[in-house]
């Protein structure tokens, strides 16, 4: 598995010599996205919050850090130029449920998926301390994707979802639990499916909390969507989730890849310079390979 990794880290670097990298350090979105907002208004299920979202101070890490969230959204990052439906994935920020690192491992990843043809759609989910109401707006959101695929130009057969720590955590939850709904029915929405056709966790935590056992709420079952895990081993705290969960993936034979390397930590979303940060061409591969996106070229690319 080390000398996997190895092998796309050196394609990496040699991609950014040659440069044909496909995404930047600090990437801005490719287009003003389309906000939208996961609730009928007042009538939003679950707990809310009374106030203002807020934005915490800067740590001078180039990372906008958001939480105090009572109006759940998602922004759509729609490909630019694509005459023909692209797949969508559903881009959930971590932040331990506090808070959202909404541009690191938000924003920024819609960009590079819009690089690869993909639609991004950045989900602002409720935070602080609120995971119910977290997986109740996943929930939402994927319904409010999947009834908006003509308009939004989305392959209704290729929709994913993709977390980051604990929205890794989120969108495991999605990819397990989609067979029942946590709220009342509102609206035709709400008559969509719920299960992702693919997922993809990145650094994903709370994945196990008794050594060798998935977390409870995490029903891995022949059902559960292709996925893709991404991880490294000086990741301590939850590297061990990550295995597990792949452990069952493998014993319900639902297909998987686990890039695993040995060195990247945790919360890099794109900006790593270890070995992990081979992982985006790792995953545009693995799609392609599993039939939800096709080669796609970026602008940078042709130059």
């Amino acid at each position: 598995m080390g000398n996997r990794c190895m092998l796309y880290f050196v394609s990496f670097v040699l991609s950014v010599a040659s440069g044909a990298l496909v995404w930047a350090e600090k990437p801005t979105t490719s287009s003003t996205p389309t906000i939208v907002k996961l609730w009928p208004k007042d009538q939003m299920p679950g707990r809310g919050l009374k106030g203002p979202e807020k934005e915490l101070p800067s740590r001078g890490d180039n990372v906008i850090r958001i939480t105090d969230i009572n109006e759940p959204s998602i922004a759509v990052y729609k490909v630019a130029n694509s005459s023909k439906p692209t797949p969508a994935v559903i881009v959930c920020p971590g932040g331990a449920y506090n808070i959202l690192a909404y541009n690191k491992e938000g924003t920024e990843i819609a960009t590079w998926l819009n690089s690869i043809g993909i639609t991004g759609i950045v989900l602002k989910y409720r935070v602080p301390g609120n995971l119910d109401g977290a997986f109740q707006d996943i929930q939402r959101a994927i319904r409010i994707v999947r009834h908006n695929v003509a308009d939004w130009n989305i392959s209704p057969m290729h929709i994913g979802v993709m977390g980051f720590s604990a929205g890794g955590h989120l969108s495991a939850r999605l990819s397990t639990n989609f067979s029942q709904s946590t709220y009342p029915r509102l609206d035709v929405v709400d008559d969509k499916n719920l299960r992702p056709d693919f997922a993809i966790l990145v650094y994903p935590a709370y994945l196990s909390k008794v050594p060798g056992k998935l977390s409870e709420g995490l029903p891995v079952n022949d059902k559960t969507p292709p996925t893709f895990i991404v991880h490294t081993e000086d990741d301590k705290s939850f590297i061990a989730g990550s295995k597990v969960y792949r452990d069952a993936l493998e014993a319900a034979k639902v297909t998987n890849d686990f890039f695993l390397c040995a060195t990247g930590g945790h919360g890099y979303g794109l900006r790593s310079d270890k070995e992990v940060s081979a992982w985006p061409k790792k995953c545009q591969a693995w799609l392609m390979k599993q039939g939800f996106l096709k080669d796609h070229v970026s602008s940078e690319e042709k130059k």
